[in-house]
């Protein structure tokens, strides 16, 4: 129930902000893009909670899969790569400069298939070993 409340403020404060924010579209566009930051900063605070969760099921885990706690940390990383470069991008969107957030999901697009890279080229070597 705890976590569907969130979910319900977290929205509702994103809307009205959104809408606090288009007031101030018209004649002061800076101070629409300056709410916009804020109220994507705020929500990513709420987010930092449900990260810790998800870092304690993690570690639970980790205590099942023997040897994979590498792989969960890229995993990891991966998510939250993704995240901030979806959270720049947005941002950079908001403001009129799509070019520029395009450039940065492409960084980070580019950046989770390098780290995949030692991920791939174990999952092959045992691929190897367990067929070889």
């Amino acid at each position: 129930m705890g976590i569907n409340m969130e979910i319900v403020k977290i929205g509702l404060l994103g809307v009205a902000g959104v809408m606090l924010a288009l007031q101030f579209k018209s004649n002061r566009p800076e101070y629409g893009l300056y709410m916009g930051v804020v109220i994507c900063l705020v929500v990513f605070t709420f987010s930092l909670n449900g990260l810790r969760a998800l870092l304690a099921g993690v570690k639970e885990l980790e205590k099942y899969l023997s040897n994979s706690g590498e792989y969960l940390g890229f995993v990891l990383k991966a998510v939250g790569i993704t995240y901030v470069c979806e959270f720049c991008a947005s941002i950079c969107k908001d403001a009129g400069y799509g070019a520029v957030a395009g450039q940065i999901e492409i960084f980070g697009k580019l950046s989770v298939l390098l780290m995949g890279i030692p991920v791939l080229t174990a999952v092959i070597g045992n691929i190897n070993e367990i067929g070889g």
